[in-house]
């Protein structure tokens, strides 16, 4: 059956890392249902995930759970999916000239992996140069928080928070680097705890061998207050 060949092909996989394209992949009926609707739909799935394993969902500790969880995907670990969340980040006139970059750094990454729904934890550093307008600061973290919210791959979250500074700044000088703990990698398969995850893209003058090694060099600052 071809259903079942598709399966032996996706189990051949293993834990080889894979990505599609640098949008995330969404069905043209992704936002037909509420979110209270998809919340209903998946406590019945997490509740049968569960029953399947053994668990006495009767428990006063067990009970909640698949609501919990339901709630937790739609609203809050998965809310990136949904457009209507997408930070708006409103730009201004540079009005006091500054010229070099501006590095947010530090950022903090909370999202998960597509491939076994398991966290991935870290750091993102965001770099741009102005071309005549400049964003909030806090708004670089909300663009990378807003698109960490979703079933993610590393290379692809670090280019959509590219791609979208580019498109809000008007301009291609701007550059990412992230650096991540995948608990794919971490707690299960290979089990190595100490290893992380570098990914980066560098657009216009970032791709400069000089800019690419500023920005580098200021991440590398050791920020303590």
């Amino acid at each position: 059956m071809k259903i079942e060949s598709d399966f032996n092909d996706i189990d051949a996989l293993g834990d080889d890392h894979l990505g599609s394209s640098s949008e995330t992949p969404l069905r043209a009926d992704a936002f037909k249902l509420s979110n209270s609707e998809k919340v209903d739909i998946i406590k019945d799935d997490v509740r049968h995930i569960l029953e399947t394993l053994g668990l006495d969902l009767n428990d006063d500790s067990l009970k909640g759970t698949p609501n919990r969880v339901a709630k937790m995907f739609v609203n809050e670990i998965f809310g990136g999916l949904n457009p209507d969340k997408k930070p708006n980040a409103s730009t201004f006139e540079n009005k006091y000239k500054y010229g070099e970059m501006l590095v947010e750094k530090n950022i903090t990454v909370y999202s998960t992996c597509e491939h076994h729904l398991l966290p991935i934890v870290g750091r993102a550093h965001v770099a741009y140069i102005s071309n005549g307008t400049v964003v909030g600061l806090s708004k670089m973290n909300r663009i990378v928080d807003y698109f960490a919210k979703r079933p993610q791959v590393q290379e692809r979250l670090t280019i959509q928070i590219v791609k979208e500074l580019q498109n809000v700044l008007d301009t291609e000088d701007v550059a990412c680097v992230i650096d991540a703990k995948h608990l794919c990698v971490n707690s299960r398969g290979i089990k190595d705890i100490e290893s992380s995850t570098v990914t980066s893209e560098f657009g216009g003058k970032f791709k400069e061998k000089t800019t690419r090694r500023e920005f580098l060099d200021y991440i590398q600052l050791d920020t303590k207050f």
